[in-house]
C-alpha cells in the first residue's frame, strides 16, 4: 500500500543526534491514523551514522537506511530520498530535528489532496520563520544570524522568488506528483538546493505556501561561512540556468 507520507531525513555526521530524531519522530508517527516510512539518506559519513539507524530499524516501524558511502552533499541526498520514496506526500526534514516532525499536522491543510484539505490548497509547504506565527529558539553566534538575514535578502533579490520569505528552512513538503516533476530537474547538489527546487516548482506552475513553524537552532550548525560563499556561487548558477529557461522546460 502507497504510503499517505514519506519522510525523508539527509545524515551526515549524525551518529550523536539522529537516534534522539528518530524516536521523538516515530513517538509522533505512531499516533497518526496513517500509512508512513521514514527514509534516512547517509551522505557518506565515516562516523557511526548509519550504524545507529541500522540498529533502529528492527525498533522503528517501516525505517529504511540509503547508505552512501561517498559524499554528495545534502540537495543531492534529497534529491535521491524524494524519488526513492513511495508516499502520495514527501517531506524532508533535518536530522538536528530543529523542526519537530509533529509540526507537520498544520502543513496538511494546506495541501491539495491531503485529508483534511481546506478549500484554499497548495502543492508544496514550506517551513518559515519569516512569517507570522513563527517562533526561534536561537543559539548561534551573532555572525551567523547577521548572515542568514542577509543571505535571505539576496536570495530574493537574486533568485526571483521574491514571494518565498524564507526558502532555507528543512521541512518542506511536497505532493508525489509536484516531487516527481521538480527533483529530475534538480542540479544543485549543496546548500543552494532550497532555492533551486523552489524555483523550479514556480516554472513549472507549482504553488507553494509558506507556513509558520518552531525553529531550534542548535549551536553546532554544519553552515560554515565558507558554506554561505559555496551557496552564493551556487545562487548565481541558479539564476544562469533560469535565464537560459532550463527550469521551465
Amino acid at each position: 500500500m502507497k504510503p499517505y507520507l514519506s519522510i525523508i531525513i539527509p545524515a551526515y555526521y549524525e551518529e550523536h543526534r539522529i537516534e534522539k530524531t528518530l524516536r521523538e519522530s516515530d513517538k509522533y508517527l505512531r499516533s497518526q491514523k496513517y500509512d508512513y516510512e521514514i527514509l534516512v539518506v547517509n551522505d557518506g559519513s565515516k562516523d557511526k551514522t548509519a550504524d545507529v539507524v541500522k540498529r533502529l530499524v528492527s525498533e522503528i516501524a517501516n525505517l529504511r537506511l540509503i547508505d552512501n558511502k561517498i559524499n554528495q552533499g545534502k540537495g543531492s541526498v534529497v534529491r535521491q530520498g524524494m524519488l526513492e520514496a513511495q508516499g502520495q506526500f514527501r517531506l524532508f526534514m533535518d536530522a538536528d530535528n530543529s523542526v519537530s516532525l509533529d509540526q507537520v499536522a498544520n502543513f496538511f491543510p494546506r495541501l491539495c489532496g491531503a485529508k483534511n484539505a481546506g478549500s484554499e490548497c497548495f502543492d508544496i509547504v514550506i517551513g518559515s520563520i519569516e512569517v507570522e506565527g513563527a517562533k526561534i529558539e536561537e543559539q548561534s553566534q551573532w555572525y551567523r544570524r547577521a548572515l542568514g538575514r542577509f543571505s535571505k535578502y539576496l536570495i530574493r533579490l537574486i533568485s526571483g522568488l521574491r514571494e518565498i520569505h524564507d526558502s532555507q528552512r528543512g521541512f518542506k513538503i511536497f505532493s508525489e506528483k509536484a516531487a516527481l516533476r521538480i527533483f529530475p530537474k534538480q542540479t544543485i547538489a549543496r546548500w543552494g538546493f532550497d532555492i533551486e527546487i523552489l524555483l523550479i516548482a514556480k516554472r513549472q506552475g507549482f504553488k507553494i505556501k509558506e507556513v509558520p513553524v518552531v525553529w531550534i537552532n542548535p549551536p553546532e550548525s554544519k553552515v560554515t561561512l565558507k558554506a554561505y560563499i559555496k551557496t552564493f556561487g551556487e545562487l548565481l548558477k541558479i539564476k544562469w540556468n533560469d535565464i537560459r529557461g532550463r527550469y521551465a522546460q
